[in-house]
């Protein structure tokens, strides 16, 4: 019986599709799945991939059909499953097994696994595309030590997704949780780029009076220019679809209550722990948790009336604000990656990291090249600052400042869009009004501060009486 190169556990929506990518690039797949009878269906509708998958019915089974050293891909839910799927594979390993956790984990869950001394090695994977992407090509970023991710490269590079230049959108980006530390990253910047284009759809929509297919033609043209992604192109696809039982467009029948796995706030929590300023993300996750108030904002409107009034705006202008305040976006997030890399000790390649987003992953995007050109030239210098994205900026950020300005003068939420112009302003802004939080410090709690004129005095004479 031919052994497997690798297995794979959990057949649910991404298992599935990523054993079958794993299998079509030629490599035999051990497959187990808790309901046998999952197994069992997955390997009969496997067409003729199922000669390179074999699907057992016990983790014993699993084990035996993977020549060793074995390699063994976890695809279950986040959180004490994936602990509890370690301990049941622990009697049955050797100590040069590899355990592959390629689910949305937390990165701290990650790091404690890896630094919990488990009788088996350990790697850590972000995995990024979806069940798309997962069947045809993903984004995999890999975290753990260099020689685990080394054994399995040959399978990861193989299964990833493949840049224009040809380069697979697989590599390793640290030790420990680094890898899914960056996917958790990923899907904050995916929160972000998703509610600016939803927030410059509602003001085409509730602002110029534009029907969804309409808009829907509007992304299609501008996925042929700077904001060419994969989330322009399926807002163009799903402005122009129809409702089959009703007719009319499908964004219209569609709840405005956006769902969210958590991974966004994830993303939003620990930047706050490393002081890494995210407040396009921030402002995105924020407007999730209130789409799901849709009680709450139907009395809302029902008070203080409905919002949104017309708006006198160029569609060119609109495009513009939504290209800088993707720049903007971006720029937070590779900022927030480069504070882990220092607070964790990960020599994180963050142009590496540009490049293997271009390809496979939610947020691919053609500025991605840019990025990672910008991000060689000086990967501790902020990407607003990089030559090639100033200039941009420069031609852009009046366009963002237009909208956002006029949207609230006419009650229209654009809360991503605003926030990435309040960074920017504080980002350019040579002496703030810090000084201001300063002086109430040290009135209040004698912490005292820096003076501009280097003088030894550092508190104020507020405390002094006459």
């Amino acid at each position: 019986m031919t052994q497997a190169r690798i297995g794979l556990i959990g057949l649910g929506t991404m298992g599935a599709a990523l054993a079958l990518n794993i299998a079509e690039k030629g490599f035999p797949i051990a497959v187990w799945n808790r309901t046998t009878e999952v197994t069992r269906r997955f390997h009969a509708e496997a067409g003729a991939l199922a000669e390179r998958v074999i699907p057992t019915e016990s983790l014993a089974d699993l084990v035996a059909a993977i020549a060793p050293p074995r390699a063994i891909i976890l695809m279950v839910p986040a959180g004490q499953a994936v602990d509890d799927q370690i301990a049941a594979l622990a009697p049955l390993l050797d100590p040069e097994d590899l355990v592959i956790d390629a689910g949305n984990a937390n990165f701290h869950d990650t790091n404690r696994r890896a630094a919990a001394g488990l009788p088996m090695r350990f790697l850590g994977m972000g995995v990024s595309g979806g069940e798309e992407g997962a069947r045809h090509g993903p984004a995999i970023m890999g975290g753990g030590a260099r020689a685990d991710w080394d054994r399995v490269a040959p399978i990861m590079e193989a299964i990833a997704a493949r840049a224009e230049d040809g380069t697979p959108c697989a590599t390793w980006m640290g030790e420990a949780g680094a890898g899914h530390f960056v996917k958790t990253v990923h899907n904050g910047i995916e929160y972000a780029d998703m509610q600016m284009i939803a927030e410059i759809y509602g003001l085409m929509r509730d602002g110029m009076a534009m029907p969804a297919p309409g808009i829907g033609e509007t992304f299609a043209t501008w996925n042929q220019g700077p904001l060419k992604s994969y989330l322009i192109e399926i807002s163009a696809a799903v402005s122009r679809a129809a409702d089959p039982l009703t007719g009319a467009p499908m964004l219209d029948v569609i709840l405005d209550a956006a769902g969210q796995k958590g991974t966004g706030r994830w993303t939003a929590i620990e930047a706050q722990h490393l002081a890494a300023p995210i407040p396009v993300i921030d402002a995105a996750v924020m407007a999730r948790n209130v789409s799901a108030r849709v009680t709450e904002r139907k009395a809302g409107e029902a008070r203080f009336g409905a919002g949104p009034q017309p708006l006198d705006l160029a569609l060119t202008e609109l495009e513009a604000a939504l290209i800088a305040g993707k720049i903007l976006c971006y720029a937070q997030g590779f900022a927030m990656i480069e504070a882990a890399g220092r607070a964790f000790g990960w020599q994180l390649d963050l142009p590496g990291i540009a490049r293997v987003w271009r390809a496979g992953c939610i947020i691919r995007s053609a500025m991605l090249n840019d990025m990672a050109a910008a991000l060689a030239e000086d990967p501790s210098r902020n990407l607003v600052l990089a030559p090639f994205f100033a200039q941009r900026l420069e031609a852009t950020i009046p366009a963002l400042r237009r909208v956002v300005a006029t949207a609230l003068l006419n009650g229209h939420g654009v809360p991503a869009l605003a926030a990435g112009l309040g960074w920017f302003d504080l980002m350019r802004t040579g002496r703030g009004t810090a000084n201001m939080i300063q002086a109430q410090r040290d009135f209040f709690g004698a912490h005292g501060f820096d003076r501009l004129d280097g003088q030894d005095s550092h508190h104020g004479p507020w405390g002094k009486t006459s």
